[in-house]
């Protein structure tokens, strides 16, 4: 199984306008435009194999949009290469685009007036889809996706729910190797959600088909993908499993503690208490500096605990601490 993707080294520079301050700064710019360069994307460098599912994360202005935009053609880079599936894709835009889907959560592909199915065979005449490959993928995907029931009505019609499952078969008919998700859940109901999800899983476990996803929603890369890609401020800061970036950063531990009365506990080395009321006491740990064991069996020994629960690190949090710059478990 080879890389399907590979990025050495890319670089994207913007030039955008600089102005002074005020209105003379506006007038003056009008006369002699001043410019300077943003650096989007810094020497970033990947490697995705086929069959990958890869959660491709960072806060806004990071850089992922632009990487993801030259990964599907729409831009190409300053600097380094990229080559996705043996093709260059801003040099092969042509060829390309027949081997890639996009489903974009807030931008539908799907005609607002026209019934889905209108669209489908729209997309059809738009990829040269051979007829029995359309006939095999609709049905498939429809079934999978329990989409009989309104692919005969018009697109407004449908919940966002309903919108999005559309979306996904659309970005899928033509068959291609890898398709770029963009908050494919976002406004979508708990239920709905976990229908989009567990589809991607079949069809990813069953097609081997690559997909990369950039989404706020860590649930959307807990339940898919067992990697992430992370960028920020252009460059790459993470690149690993979940649960490498959890044993790597994600090293507080909680322990909520009820006793079977009211008691004081006496200070323990590298452990902050909490008291939540007279009969329960939290604890925070760093598991780097004391094993969760080491302080339970402490605990069961010196005090009358009556019942005990601990608390793994959201990889939310561990996330939302990586943007921030902060010493993740301190």
């Amino acid at each position: 199984m080879g890389n399907l993707i590979e990025v050495r080294d890319v670089s994207k520079t913007f030039r955008v306008s600089k102005r002074g301050k005020g209105i003379p700064g506006m007038v003056a710019n009008l006369f002699v435009p001043r410019y300077e360069k943003r650096h989007a994307v810094k020497n970033v460098s990947f490697e995705i194999e086929e069959g990958e599912m890869v959660g491709f994360i960072g806060p806004n202005g990071a850089g992922k949009s632009t990487t993801i935009k030259m990964l599907s053609g729409i831009l190409y880079p300053d600097g380094g290469s990229l080559q996705v599936a043996g093709y260059i894709p801003y040099r092969q835009r042509r060829e390309y685009v027949s081997k890639i889907g996009v489903v974009f959560g807030q931008k539908s592909q799907l005609q607002w007036d026209l019934p889905v199915i209108d669209s489908f065979e729209l997309l059809k005449a738009i990829y040269r889809i051979p007829e029995e490959v359309y006939r095999k993928n609709l049905d498939r995907y429809t079934e999978m996706l329990n989409m009989g029931g309104f692919l005969n009505q018009p697109v407004r019609q449908l919940s966002l729910g309903q919108r999005m499952r559309a979306d996904i078969v659309a970005a899928l008919l033509h068959s291609p190797r890898i398709v770029f998700f963009d908050e494919p859940t976002i406004g979508v109901d708990v239920v709905g959600k976990e229908v989009i999800r567990s589809f991607l899983r079949e069809l990813n476990k069953r097609d081997r088909l690559t997909m990369i996803f950039t989404t706020h929603d860590m649930q959307d890369i807990e339940k898919t993908c067992r990697r992430l890609l992370i960028i920020d401020d252009g460059s790459k800061v993470y690149d690993g499993s979940l649960e490498g970036i959890k044993a790597k950063y994600g090293t507080t531990r909680q322990l909520d503690v009820e006793f079977s009365h009211s008691i004081e506990v006496r200070p323990i080395d590298h452990v902050r208490i909490q008291e939540l009321d007279a009969y329960k006491k939290r604890f925070y740990f760093e598991n780097t500096k004391i094993e969760l064991q080491e302080l339970m069996n402490h605990l069961l020994s010196e005090y009358p605990v009556r019942d005990l629960n601990i608390t793994e690190p959201a990889i939310e949090g561990i996330i939302r601490k990586i943007y921030q710059g902060e010493e993740v478990g301190a």
